[in-house]
């Protein structure tokens, strides 16, 4: 699964099907995995610890066009990192 970015110990990978909606990232953070929701945001599932979640939403809310555009055109670039 291609990285995206990568922030604070945070590595955000999407993969690029439209088999696996609805359109999400996932994000690995040591040990711990989750996928959200492009659109809204939310961990549609895994075990991210609440500050690395509120990390991820605050990056993604700032790149959520350039990732639902990554999903809807299947074309991969790297995202800066949250500062």
């Amino acid at each position: 699964m291609p990285e995206i970015a990568r922030f604070y110990g945070i590595i955000i990978k999407i993969f690029l099907t439209r088999e696996h909606n609805p359109p999400h990232f996932h994000a690995v953070y040591g040990e711990y995995n989750g996928s959200f929701d492009i659109e809204t945001l939310e961990m549609l599932e895994g075990d991210l610890p609440k500050k690395a979640q509120s990390l991820i939403r605050e990056w993604a809310e700032q790149y959520k066009t350039d990732i639902m555009n990554m999903w809807n055109t299947k074309t991969l670039k790297k995202l800066p990192p949250l500062e």
